[in-house]
């Protein structure tokens, strides 16, 4: 979660003689946190799911009336499901609405839309912000001096898994804003600010430890099978740092199910009203020996214009990739053109034969052309047992960009995508392509850097996986599992997944109290079977947390989908989704509800607003955001994009004053005309390129130096980690071919294991190493010689450090 508080920021009028505010002189667009009173959160964590309830007291401490904005910023895996404000004058409830359907209130809504207007101008902002993400902006009025205002909001949240099966929980900084607004420096070590923290605990496996960094009362379980245990703070919030727990659970399996009891408001059959399994798969998968075979498909999708600079990073690439996988290149172009029709094994001549074949492969190819390049792949099974993966360089934003983004989604279960952009146009895509399938986006804006970063992505991509992931379910006679997004194909070290499975139907034997979930996948060639048992009636504190959570992840799939233009259906099922559950999708938007609690007339513009104003701006924004050093000392905030709602609400209650009362010239109103929002929705998010950015002018210089160095020796490894003791070879070392036969040690039989030899220690010459470009390289040729069994492989290091007048150890060899 970005570190950046936000909360409830306020703006101050002040106006130089009587009356000038007519005129609009005294808006002045400074922003500043009010000061949070005391806060009040309640957590309720169910195995890898939280629901987060908090209450918010702020006090407005200066001697004038103030505009507030109330602005929360999201995490990745956080979606807010309710959100409400109240102070003596009125309440304020943000509500979600069909953007597609008439409104129920037509007059207020236009004169929302209207007060909402200046969307050129929103843009604008949205690049000014420092900090990048997405925000919950909700303007919430005029507030007078020493009034208090009292924010209740509610969000859901997956949690992170921990490699020791902890679930680990960051309280939000807008509900402990420890930061630079809150402090005089950054000594100080208390707080203007209560804070009451409880968390409620909850898992089928029992709750076995919680660790924090701030001090916790004991763990107090309030179930006999300690199932479930509630813990809280102890004491005063710390001052220096954010709020962590981590929850440890009696059986830190590889699978795990959790059942969440349906609304019982609901009716039967829809994704609130029926039960809910919670399911984790995180197998314990071991560490894979570098250069060893391994399984795989490495599917490399190569833009054409991207292709005449990328020859040294597809040749590092081509040659890193282990014995046992499978391969395909593809070049995208006005046509899709495969060097094989499907991947083939990584052999000497397989590789020889694609690398030959890829000139005459792109030659011909036009414009891009990536959507017909996926769908070719997606239509082309992958060999049993190898998992798929897509390297997809984007040397440009492709045109069916949402079509692209539809077609990766819907087959996101089957592989994951490392994609690489070297345009700023194109990072929107390529994150959203790798966010998809869990894989890894990287902007690249010199190609003399691009060997280094591709290298980086293929070690990630070289982690084992468990293949073949199925689940299968035993329920009685009447009741069916569906599994939400489906189940993905393939899990890789390091990665969990977290899955929601509706039960949906009524059970014809009652007298069957439990299910049973069974958990099937393959680890380097063994079957592994895991079954887990889980109540069929559960029970819960009927918060939903994890009903809510799915209609997240359904949302997610349905985006691109609509976005793409498969019609009405998925916009519709998607509002559907949003309505019922609370949780805002691009199809629904919400609107902040103003009830006024009694008639009065307070000081600022918005009072001169009539009472009768019931909707006011509340909206999800995306700030763009921009590099600045940051500091622990007071700083000026940025004003949010949000707060363009407030300006223009006191603009036009202006606009309208004075209109009404003379023929005023309108120096304080909006002077160019209200732009409507965009009817187009798109599935891919504005990015920040530098946010996955790799790249230097310090990697630049030494990288390009290190490839035209190495490069050649390189081209000349056999893709089984040796090479052959020739003169290309000879070339390379800088040493005459006859002397190097003449220096072979006499336990070599082999000529071509001295030529390995020789190719790893000048790697490592003169402490020369080129770990970055060659590391997967130079295992494969260690693992190489361990499989010859050379005798006293010692003395043949001996040899070749004097040969090459260099001093490497050992333990490069693994000795």
């Amino acid at each position: 979660m970005w570190r950046q508080s936000f909360g409830l920021l306020g703006k101050s009028y002040t106006h130089d003689t009587t009356g000038s505010f007519l005129l609009g002189k005294w808006l002045h667009r400074t922003l500043y946190p009010l000061p949070l009173c005391s806060a009040v959160v309640d957590v309720a964590i169910q195995d890898y799911v939280a629901d987060v309830a908090s209450e918010l007291i702020y006090q407005n401490k200066s001697p004038i009336s103030t505009e507030v904005l109330f602005v929360f910023p999201l995490g990745p895996h956080m979606a807010i499901y309710s959100f409400q404000a109240r102070s003596e004058d009125a309440k304020v409830q943000a509500m979600l609405r069909d953007e597609l359907s008439v409104p129920p209130f037509p007059t207020q809504a236009q004169q929302l839309h209207e007060d909402t207007g200046g969307w050129e101008n929103l843009e604008y902002l949205q690049d000014q912000s420092q900090y990048p993400g997405e925000v919950f902006a909700c303007f919430l009025g005029t507030l007078s001096p020493g009034r208090e205002l009292v924010v209740t909001l509610r969000y859901v949240q997956e949690l992170p898994r921990e490699p020791d099966g902890a679930a680990h929980f960051v309280l939000p900084p807008t509900l402990h804003p420890y930061t630079k607004h809150y402090a005089w420096n950054c000594l100080t070590s208390k707080l203007p600010y209560s804070l009451l923290l409880t968390a409620s605990l909850q898992s089928p496996r029992g709750v076995a430890n919680v660790q924090a960094n701030f001090s916790l009362t004991p763990l107090i379980y309030t179930a006999q099978d300690r199932s479930a245990a509630q813990v809280s703070l102890a004491g005063s919030p710390p001052s220096q740092h954010d709020l962590e727990l981590l929850v440890y659970f009696g059986d830190p399996t590889a699978v795990s199910a959790v059942v969440e009891k349906g609304d019982p408001g609901a009716p039967p059959g829809s994704l609130l009203g029926d039960p809910m399994v919670l399911v984790m798969l995180a197998p314990s998968i071991p560490e894979a020996v570098p250069g060893q075979r391994q399984s795989g498909e490495f599917i490399f999708l190569l833009d054409t214009t991207f292709l005449e600079h990328a020859q040294h990073s597809l040749l590092f690439l081509l040659k890193s990739l282990p014995l046992g996988c499978y391969f395909n290149i593809y070049c995208y172009g006005e046509t899709s053109v495969g060097t094989y029709p499907r991947s083939v094994e990584y052999t000497q001549d397989t590789l020889t034969e694609a690398v030959r074949r890829i000139p005459s492969t792109c030659s011909s190819l036009g414009d891009t052309n990536l959507l017909a390049t996926l769908r070719s792949i997606y239509n082309t099974p992958r060999p049993r047992g190898h998992a798929r993966q897509l390297f997809i360089f984007m040397a440009r934003l492709p045109p069916d960009k949402e079509a692209i983004a539809a077609e990766v989604c819907r087959h996101r279960n089957s592989h994951r995508c490392f994609s690489f952009c070297f345009s700023e146009d194109s990072a929107a895509l390529a994150m959203a392509l790798a966010r998809e399938t869990g894989g890894e986006a990287t902007y690249v804006s010199s190609d003399k850097t691009m060997t280094a970063v591709v290298l980086k992505c293929l070690k990630r991509a070289l982690k084992p996986a468990a293949e073949g992931v199925s689940l299968s379910w035993t329920l009685p006679r009447g009741l069916e599992v569906e599994v939400l997004g489906g189940t993905p194909q393939s899990i890789f070290q390091g990665q969990h997944c977290l899955l929601y499975a509706q039960i949906h139907g009524q059970a014809q034997d009652t007298t069957v109290a439990k299910g049973v979930m069974t958990a099937q996948y393959s680890l380097d060639g063994q079957d592994v079977t895991q079954t887990i048992e889980f109540p069929l009636c559960p029970q819960g504190d009927g918060r939903l947390a994890g009903h809510r959570l799915a209609a997240r992840c359904l949302l997610k799939r349905l985006l691109p989908e609509a976005a793409s233009g498969s019609g009405d259906e998925p916009r519709q099922r998607a509002a559907k989704i949003s309505l019922t559950s609370g949780i805002i999708c691009p199809f629904t938007s919400y609107v902040g509800v103003r009830t006024s609690q009694r008639v009065t007339w307070n000081q600022g513009p918005l009072a001169l607003l009539p009472p009768r104003q019931s909707l006011i701006p509340c909206q999800i924004v995306q700030l763009r955001g921009y590099r600045e050093v940051s500091s622990c000392f007071p700083v000026p905030i940025w004003v949010p994009p949000g707060w363009l709602t407030a300006v223009c609400d006191s603009w036009l209650a202006l606009h309208r004053l004075t209109h009404a009362i003379a023929t005023l010239p309108q120096q304080g109103a909006c002077s160019k005309e209200c732009k409507p929002p965009p009817t187009t929705v798109s599935s891919l998010k504005y990015v920040d390129p530098m946010e996955f950015f790799s790249d230097s002018q310090m990697l630049e210089r030494w990288s390009t130096k290190a490839i035209a160095e190495c490069q050649e020796l390189v081209a000349l490894q056999n893709v089984d980690g040796s090479w052959a003791l020739s003169s290309g070879l000879a070339s390379v070392l800088e040493i005459d071919e006859a002397e190097i036969k003449g220096k072979m040690p006499g336990e070599v039989m082999e000529p071509s294991i001295w030529a390995t030899v020789l190719a790893v220690t000048w790697l490592h010459r003169n402490d020369m190493c080129y770990q970055d470009f060659c590391e997967l390289l130079e295992a494969k040729a260690v693992t190489w010689l361990c499989s010859q069994a050379v005798p006293q492989l010692d003395k043949c290091l001996e040899a070749a450090n004097t040969l090459l007048g260099s001093s490497v150890k050992p333990s490069v060899f693994r000795l």
